[in-house]
């Protein structure tokens, strides 16, 4: 059974994970919020990114509301069940976006 799979090309796993909730395309930002989104991005991409990757995680941008200045991430990986998540999510991330862009308030997990 095993190599008539092979054998037959099919693929060595169905993409049966999670969806991954990604960034809402429709989701339109003022131009102030618009800027403050791609800062996040930013510092996300080059900051916080590569350092969870390490660990076997990763986390993706969903939103941010700027009337609250509540930044939304979604964790997955070994960051989705990992006890220290909400610690780096509140005291690494959270601390380190509010340092750098001001409009942050919050972060939260999604």
């Amino acid at each position: 059974a095993i190599m008539e799979h092979f054998t037959r090309e099919l693929p060595l796993f169905e993409n049966s994970g999670p969806e991954v909730p990604e960034a809402d395309p429709e989701e339109r930002y003022s131009d102030e919020d618009a800027e403050v989104v791609e800062q996040i991005k930013e510092l996300l991409d080059t900051r916080v990114r590569p350092a969870v990757a390490n660990d076997g995680g990763d986390i993706i941008f969903r939103r941010f509301d700027g009337k609250t200045g509540i930044v939304s991430l979604y964790l997955r990986g070994s960051c989705a069940g990992c006890p220290s998540s909400v610690i780096t999510l509140k005291h690494g991330i959270e601390n380190m976006l509010r340092h750098y862009i001001p409009e942050v308030t919050a972060v939260e997990a999604v």
